[in-house]
């Protein structure tokens, strides 16, 4: 009977974790999670973050899965994906940035139906997977070995790390409260602002990313 391979298992969903976790980020998304949920109870923030999460799930295993499929069907490119995406991830820190007090933050859902939406737009994409997220997702997809073995070493790789990566989604947003209350008023604020500025600077970064590739035939 041969050895179950652990090993290429634990290295696949690794890769996925640690390829996507850093760009993710709910750390930094936890102080923008709390202020774009300012006014809702407890509970409505416990269910928002559980949405949140199984919506990051499935948006990156759609990603590595058929993304680049859907990509070439709609006559898209993975840059005009960046592109557009990171204009849309600047717009909305830019927001978070410009808001003077978290009670102006427009995000306040308060019916079930209300938070399913919100869960996943702005909530889930862009504000948590968003283009840069689904780019990476749709590259480690596109290099998963074809061999019967190896793709369903990758499959299970693949679905276990996005499912580390929702877990860490929702426990960190589930529970972002304490930390501003470890924080405080003054602190809980500077830190959104960083968060927000940080933010900013990803979607830029997303942007130019996609523009370098595209012009990169004219500098040819």
């Amino acid at each position: 009977m041969p050895d179950f391979p652990l090993r290429p298992l634990v290295e696949q969903t690794l890769l996925v974790f640690a390829a996507l976790f850093p760009i993710v980020n709910p750390v930094g998304g936890a102080p923008v999670f709390l202020a774009m949920t300012h006014g809702l109870s407890d509970v409505q923030r416990q269910h928002l973050a559980r949405r949140i999460g199984v919506n990051a799930f499935l948006l990156v295993l759609v990603s590595f899965f058929v993304g680049n499929h859907v990509i070439e069907f709609f006559g898209l490119s993975v840059p005009v994906i960046q592109v557009g995406g990171g204009l849309l991830v600047c717009a909305m820190a830019w927001r978070l940035l410009h808001e003077e007090s978290t009670d102006e933050v427009p995000v306040r859902p308060q019916t079930h139906d209300e938070l399913a939406v919100r869960a996943f737009y702005p909530m889930t994409m862009p504000l948590t997977v968003g283009p840069g997220s689904i780019a990476v997702a749709i590259t480690l997809g596109a290099h998963v070995p074809r061999g019967m073995q190896a793709y369903a070493i990758g499959v299970a790789g693949a679905t276990i790390g996005a499912l580390l990566l929702a877990l860490s989604i929702y426990l960190l947003f589930r529970y972002a409260e304490r930390l501003t209350r470890v924080l405080g008023p003054t602190g809980t604020a500077v830190l959104l602002r960083l968060s927000a500025f940080i933010l900013l600077c990803i979607g830029v970064q997303i942007v130019w990313s996609g523009v370098e590739v595209l012009l990169r035939p004219l500098a040819a």
